[in-house]
């Protein structure tokens, strides 16, 4: 194996060379946009697996050379760790079991992240499930936007920065690809997938693929990660110009537990765990914990009050089951010289579930059984001792099932050599079905079916019990428009674009919204009960419908200037939107509908970028400075107005960075790479927590967010053996916007942010020709993180400290796992 093809495999490598049409756009119009920007300009450059594309945009994308030596079935996210500006915390070191996403500062839910231009947000929350994303082996590349978005994005949460990864399209020739990998927490991971190469005399030609994947949880005595997927992509090219008709198809099912979460507070008298009198380990030889398991679940004895005992209730006894799948269509038409038209239809389903047990109760309450004050009465004996006095475990996720349609279509105008324009339509609706229905539970505290909704428990009137029901509507239309230009022989080249989504939330709630966080009682749609519990409840807001409208123009302005064949300098402005999620709308319900408080504002971004890149054969750098102002920021706080604390907005907080990475690579058998960032936020108001109260949030950083990141990796080759490390370091990250550290009865408990940390991870990869065998097959092995580092992974920061210490994920530890991958 020579040392280009090694190289390429890593992802840290900077050898140069040249790209015809490197796809780093989302859409299949935003790639053929972007196609002919590289074929009419400047050449692009391949980072061996790397590439910084010169365009306007600072934006980084990756290969499945790069993906290709992560761990085996690692989720994406993780990979693009290695991108400046990017901070991702995995919860296991194989990527199933969830994790957490910042760019530039910005939270998840405030990154759009799509697959082959279909956005995967969660069409409600916005939220990013890492551990669904589809199979490494069969992602060409993923690209990272830092601060932007492309015109015709299907998005309504991308106030921070997009990320897109594109399936491999299938290959012209036959072949199989098979590999099984084994590693430690009784990890085992089977993956194969069959190329049919053209097997018509049209050139169709096809890949099918499937996977399944189980470890153990690495922290305690209970719990293991099941995933499986199937995936498949039909191809169709029509001529000899590139155009084509593509089908594709993604099925994905986790069953895992929750694990590893822990109170965040370092008390000497406390012992690690997950329950809320513990707390976080202080050293590796704590990390280990036990829960309460086996057990078994209290039984009746006879009459009078009984309660439960526990078992099953555990935090890492639950569940997070998800199906999701998907069907994805593109297109490429050329109608005639110059214009070409693209189509992108899409449909998800997704159906999962989170959360734990609940204590039911047999009797009524208030006269009535339903869902009432967060508790579910039933109204019927449920243990069979005779009595409606006692309290029973049941299973009481939040269930969620969406349907969701789209579609992206661009036509593109070639008006003359060195002006192009396109104009786009964006279509995306996401039925979002929100319930909470509860199951039973078996006598060892296991679930029966960890899907409630497939068999929900009814009431002495036989209706379903549930601590939520509700419908949703989330609806995008989108125009927009793009123009490229070059000037100056080409050094110079513009691009203006502008898109207009038109967003439509209609809400469904057949619940009685009891706060302003979100608390409901529930009887069911159209049930008598409702009358009677409004009746004595004549100021709580009652079942409805609303509908709520959000439109906006977002600009988008870029500037590229090739000083050089080496060298370009880029600047871009754009306008990023996020409207308000619907957990927030119905949270909003508590309030009158036709009060300013029920109609929360959306969010808003002005981003501006400014960078340089040199390239060589030898070199190539790129360093960028970057200020987004951020409008309306949504958080929980109190308002004035009402005298409570709601979801509302918080106004103005600055950002601004700067990332960059160089690649060496001093002779053919040595590659270095070193990257990093640096970002300052800035909260330019106090928040007012009450009355008469603020909190000091004024000149504040954001939580949750490190200020930097750093690091490098290197890679060398000696033979058949092919060696390779990466090291990256984390900087703290506050916990509450206040920056205060946690305090309880006087008394710290935990500094005001969590510790840096070093993640080191190593790869080696031994060729297995010298065996007789051809280039496609070799053993792999993977050491996660290197020297068993302890650092707090995921957490979810808030304004200021409440009545308990926020939880947070203990940091995946070392992990070594092997592959051997044979092809043909």
């Amino acid at each position: 194996m020579n040392f280009r093809h090694t190289l390429a495999a890593s992802c840290a490598l900077i050898p140069v060379a040249l790209l015809s049409a490197p796809a780093f756009a989302q859409s299949t119009g935003s790639v053929d946009f972007d196609d002919e920007i590289v074929v009419t300009g400047a050449r692009a450059t391949d980072v061996a697996g790397i590439q910084s594309p010169d365009t306007s945009k600072a934006k980084s994308v990756l290969g499945q050379e790069v993906i290709a030596r992560q761990n085996p079935g690692q989720t994406i996210l993780d990979t693009i760790n290695l991108v400046p500006g990017v901070s991702f915390t995995n919860n296991d070191a194989y990527g199933s079991s969830g994790g957490q996403l910042t760019i530039r500062g910005f939270s998840a839910d405030r990154i759009s992240l799509t697959f082959d231009g279909v956005p995967l947000n969660d069409s409600g929350n916005y939220a990013i499930y890492s551990n669904q994303q589809l199979d490494p082996e069969l992602i060409e590349q993923v690209n990272v936007n830092l601060g932007t978005t492309d015109v015709d994005s299907p998005t309504a949460a991308a106030t921070g920065s997009t990320v897109n990864y594109r399936t491999m399209v299938p290959t012209e020739e036959f072949g199989v690809n098979l590999s099984g990998s084994a590693g430690e927490f009784e990890f085992f991971r089977i993956f194969g997938m069959v190329n049919t190469g053209e097997f018509t005399p049209f050139g169709t030609r096809a890949f099918f693929a499937a996977s399944t994947a189980s470890n153990n949880n690495p922290f305690n005595n209970y719990g293991r990660v099941r995933k499986k997927q199937f995936n498949g992509r039909v191809w169709q090219p029509l001529g000899d110009n590139g155009d084509f008709i593509s089908v594709a198809g993604h099925y994905n099912e986790n069953r895992n537990n929750f694990f590893g979460s822990v109170p965040l507070r370092l008390d000497a008298n406390r012992v690690v765990g997950s329950g809320p009198g513990n707390r976080f380990p202080l050293d590796n030889d704590e990390r280990e914990y036990l829960i309460n398991f086996p057990c078994t679940v209290s039984t009746a004895s006879g009459p009078g009050a009984q309660l439960t005992n526990g078992c099953g209730t555990e935090f890492d006894r639950r569940y997070n089951p998800s199906n999701t799948g998907n069907i994805r269509g593109a297109s490429k038409f050329t109608l005639t010289e110059g214009v070409v038209l693209t189509v992108d239809p899409s449909y998800q389903y997704v159906k999962a579930n989170g959360g734990g047990t609940v204590n039911v109760r047999e009797r009524l309450q208030n006269g009535l059984s339903g869902y009432i004050g967060g508790r579910p009465y039933f109204g019927m004996d449920l243990n069979g001792d005779g009595d409606l006095l006692d309290e029973v475990s049941m299973l009481a996720p939040s269930q969620t099932q969406t349907h969701r349609y789209g579609v992206i279509a661009n036509l593109r105008w070639d008006i003359a050599d060195n002006h192009t324009v396109r104009v786009g339509f964006t279509y995306d609706r996401a039925r979002h079905r929100q319930t909470g229905e509860v199951g039973l539970l078996q006598f060892n505290g296991e679930p029966f079916d960890v899907f409630p909704v497939n068999d929900p428990q009814t009431d002495v009137t036989g209706a379903v019990l549930q601590k939520r029901d509700r419908l949703s509507y989330a609806i995008l239309s989108q125009v927009s428009g793009e123009y490229r230009g070059e000037f100056l022989d080409g050094s110079l080249v513009t691009t203006l674009g502008i898109r207009a989504p038109f967003f439509k939330r209609d809400l469904n709630n057949y619940c009685f919204t009891t706060s302003d966080t979100g608390f409901v009682d529930c009887f069911g749609k159209d049930d008598p009960r409702n009358a009677t519990y409004q009746a004595a409840n004549p100021t709580v807001q009652g079942p409805q419908q609303r509908v709520l409208k959000y439109d906006e123009i977002l600009p988008n302005v870029g500037l590229l200037y090739k000083i050089s064949n080496q060298i370009s300098v880029f600047g871009n402005y754009s306008k990023g939107l996020q409207v308000p999620g619907t957990d927030a709308l119905y949270n909003a319900f508590f309030f009158p509908a036709n009060t300013p408080s029920a109609r929360p504002s959306p969010e808003t971004t002005n981003n501006f970028d400014l960078g340089i890149r040199y390239r060589s054969s030898k070199v190539q750098a790129q360093v960028s400075t970057w200020y987004t102002r951020y409008q309306d920021r949504l958080a929980s706080a109190f308002d004035e107005e009402t005298q409570r604390t709601l979801y509302r907005n918080l106004g103005r907080v600055d950002k601004y960075g700067i990332d960059g990475s160089i690649a060496y690579q001093p002779i053919p058998e040595l590659a270095l790479y070193v990257f990093g960032s640096y970002l300052e936020s800035e909260i330019k108001n106090d928040v007012q927590s009450g009355a008469n109260a603020f909190l000091p949030t004024a000149g504040k950083r954001e939580g949750g967010a490190p200020a930097y990141t750093f690091g490098g990796s290197a890679r060398g080759t000696l033979g058949p053996v092919e060696l390779g490390v990466t090291a990256k370091r984390t900087g703290g990250r506050y916990l509450y916007d206040t920056n205060l550290p946690l305090v309880f009865g006087g008394s710290q408990v935990y500094p005001a942010k969590t510790n840096a940390y070093w993640l080191v991870n190593l790869d080696a990869r031994m060729s297995l020709e010298f065996l007789g065998l051809n280039d496609k097959t070799f053993f792999q092995v993977n050491v996660y993180n290197l020297f068993d580092a302890l650092y707090v992974g995921n957490f979810n920061s808030s304004l200021s400290q409440g009545t308990s210490a926020p939880n947070a994920q203990i940091g995946a530890p070392r992990t070594i796992s092997g592959t051997l991958t044979v092809g043909f």
